[in-house]
């Protein structure tokens, strides 16, 4: 499934905030409650690279997400170079 965070601007009461969803969609202000927000941007996080204690790991957030990420590890590198190529090809798959 699609993982995004969102980014917010209240046309209310000017104010920014995030929020992350499997969906780019609508949200309330937090601050003054104003409804129904559209994201300004949103970045894709369905697929990122992670730091881990042997190397790199390449995390995608399975088609089950809904309210987190849910990240499943889909491969391990020992170099971030390597892990990035992984990245690119998987991002150009989906």
């Amino acid at each position: 499934m699609a993982w995004f965070l969102n980014y917010y601007t209240c046309a209310r009461c000017s104010r920014d905030w995030t929020d992350e969803w499997s969906c780019m969609c609508d949200d309330d202000c937090p601050h003054c409650g104003a409804r129904h927000m559209t994201p300004v941007k949103s970045d894709d996080l369905t697929n990122i690279i992670a730091r881990s204690d042997e190397g790199y790991v390449v995390l995608q957030s399975p088609e089950t997400a809904e309210r987190s990420a849910g990240y499943c590890r889909k491969a391990h590198f020992t170099s971030l170079r390597e892990a990035a190529a992984y990245f690119e090809a998987i991002e150009v798959a989906t």
